[in-house]
């Protein structure tokens, strides 16, 4: 038999199995290969992102019709358990999550920075033994202009019956997380996900309504030139974080980049390397972010990547919180930039 022409040898116009093998890596079964195992907990962990990746779906689908659905964008005109005005988009996708994770049967708790306690769903409590931390949407203000949002997730086991309702077994540190990631729903829809085994990158293939393995094992540069953080805020802060931004100012090569959404702001720094910082203020030292629904979850990413997370003083993942709703400082990114940044603030104390 006559052999196939070059040009009809699938395997090297399309870059041979291993490529192939890449697009057909979906995330479900990249956490069961990440286990390497189909035991119990393996399954859990693979149906639990599956869920979190039907939310991200769902969410990124009601964002592409935002501008032209009505309800979808704006104010509700309530406010949060944190005080801040609640923006429809927020509501949406925290229903979203509550919705997907009814369906799972592995999750007795949700916990989100929009409610005031967590979310019971009974039904799965006697056999659900994990509960999800998220925050549905980070970044709101941009749903009306258009601009990159993102989910912040995390993954606990439940300990003991938490028959009083007071989740206290979730105020424990992070390292005590099974999976941590974010969704960046930006011109395309990324999932980057950490089980303590590396970080990995998979992106929305629209016409497969999957997502695909996009990168593993992503490692933060050491350094990068990006500094990102709201320098608004300037003549809030301590002396110490002033002093640094004196220092980017009058250093060359730093570039500032600050999008409003912190999902996309920490996933440049992860890709390219450089700092983020979300630090209190002089009134308010705790800062803004919430330990449990977002800064120790992107703590584990950034530290499973070779990164550090911090909040000046001590490593983000090792904060014991006191609440549910606990904030922190954050300094996160390449270990380089963390630690000058770090420097400032020692030398200040």
């Amino acid at each position: 038999m006559a052999q196939a022409p070059e040009s009809l040898d699938l395997s090297k116009k399309f870059g041979g199995d291993r490529a192939l093998d890449r697009d057909c890596t979906t995330l479900s079964r990249h956490v069961l290969q990440q286990c390497q195992s189909f035991a119990a907990e393996a399954q859990d962990l693979s149906a639990l992102m599956n869920r979190i990746a039907l939310a991200g779906k769902l969410i990124a689908r009601h964002m592409s019709h935002a501008g032209l659905m009505e309800g979808v964008l704006g104010f509700t005109g309530d406010v949060n358990v944190q005080g801040e005005s609640v923006k429809k988009m927020d509501v949406y996708a925290n229903d979203v999550f509550i919705a997907v994770f009814k369906q799972s049967g592995l999750v007795c708790r949700l916990a989100s920075e929009e409610m005031d306690k967590p979310y019971y769903i009974p039904e799965n409590c006697p056999i659900g033994r994990y509960t999800l931390l998220y925050d549905p949407i980070d970044g709101s203000s941009n749903t009306d202009i258009n601009l990159s949002l993102g989910s912040i997730f995390s993954i606990r086991r439940q300990e003991g019956d938490d028959t009083d309702g007071k989740a206290l077994d979730l105020l424990t540190n992070g390292r005590n997380q099974i999976a941590a990631g974010y969704i960046l729903y930006g011109p395309s829809t990324m999932l980057v996900y950490t089980i303590g085994k590396g970080v990995h990158s998979f992106t929305l293939d629209p016409s497969l309504g999957e997502f695909i393995l996009t990168e593993e094992n992503i490692r933060i540069p050491n350094h990068g030139a990006v500094y990102s953080v709201n320098e608004g805020n300037f003549w809030q802060w301590e002396e110490s974080y002033r002093e640094y931004i004196r220092y980017v100012h009058r250093t060359e090569d730093y570039t500032a980049r600050y999008s409003g959404a912190m999902v996309s702001d920490i996933h440049r720094v992860l890709i390219q390397g450089g700092v983020f910082l979300y630090p209190g203020t002089i009134q308010k030292p705790e800062g803004k972010l919430r330990l449990l629904y977002e800064t120790a979850p992107l703590a584990y990413v950034i530290e499973q990547a070779g990164g550090r997370a911090t909040t000046g003083l001590v490593d983000i993942l090792d904060v014991v919180p006191k609440k549910l709703h606990q904030r922190t400082p954050l300094i996160i990114g390449s270990r380089e930039d963390v630690a000058k940044v770090e420097s400032f603030i020692q030398n200040g104390h």
